[in-house]
């Protein structure tokens, strides 16, 4: 398949360091499973090559015809190609993107039984940081980490993605922020939230999987599961998602149980 090229990649950008003294941690991708909509779906539709080409570019993704870096970087050019600068693209998102009903809860949850919440990203930082500000508020945003590529603008105000690992072929392979948890003493509980194409790299990887569910919408991620034979469970927003995981964190019930309801 053609979508990892390299197992192990070399990152071009800092990661935070892991949490080595928790029992649980939560790595979440973010655009269209933090958020209602895919904030780099939506800027293709609105102001790049449209929707028609683009899912075309995630099913080819699907198909291992293509990288995920490639056709990810493909769909960031033609809304580059139409004129559309990074801080209109920020203000046209900021404006049009919201939040999954549950998250605030589901945070709120996680911060008072100290599980750390981190977004593991294919999309770019001051994008995310941006949209995350405004729909949470300031003091909360800053305490949630965000691993994921960043954005190189030039002197002529065009701009284009800086992937982590451009030798990838995920762009971000985002199983490099779950394997070294893996190599700890006593590793944490590992819960992963993705629900596209993004995310195939880090779906084996979790002890948790969540994959978000979409009623009429693209459930690429969880495609790729169910063709891998790949555990996880579906979810519909961030509401289910916090009965499942507090039933785990408070010991109700174990993570085999959890995974054999196959739902959230």
């Amino acid at each position: 398949m053609a979508t990892n090229v390299d197992p192990a990649p070399q990152s071009t950008l800092p990661y935070p360091p892991i949490h080595k003294d928790k029992k649980f941690v939560v790595l979440s991708d973010w655009d269209g499973t933090i958020t209602n909509r895919d904030s780099n779906d939506y800027m293709t539709d609105n102001l790049g090559f449209g929707p028609e080409k683009r899912r075309q570019g995630n099913l080819d993704i699907l198909a291992g015809k293509t990288t995920f870096r490639d056709a990810f970087r493909e769909m960031l050019e033609s809304v580059v190609a139409n004129g559309h600068s990074f801080e209109e693209c920020k203000e046209v998102l900021k404006q049009n993107i919201s939040l999954d009903p549950g998250f605030k809860d589901f945070y709120r949850y996680c911060k008072e039984h100290d599980i750390p919440v981190v977004i593991i990203s294919s999309g770019m930082a001051p994008l995310i940081r941006a949209v995350l500000s405004k729909l949470i508020g300031e003091e909360d945003a800053k305490e949630i980490e965000i691993v994921s590529n960043e954005v190189d603008i030039h002197p002529d105000g065009k701009w284009e993605i800086k992937y982590r690992h451009p030798t990838s072929g995920y762009g971000h392979d985002k199983s490099q922020a779950i394997l070294p948890y893996r190599e700890l003493p006593n590793p944490p509980t590992i819960f992963f939230f993705g629900d596209g194409v993004s995310d195939m790299s880090a779906a084996r990887h979790a002890d948790v999987l969540y994959v978000k569910e979409k009623e009429g919408g693209d459930n690429d991620l969880a495609a790729f599961c169910r063709r891998e034979n790949i555990p996880h469970l579906l979810f519909e927003d961030f509401t289910h998602a916090l009965r499942s995981v507090s039933a785990i964190v408070e010991g109700k019930k174990t993570v085999q149980e959890a995974l054999q309801e196959g739902r959230a």
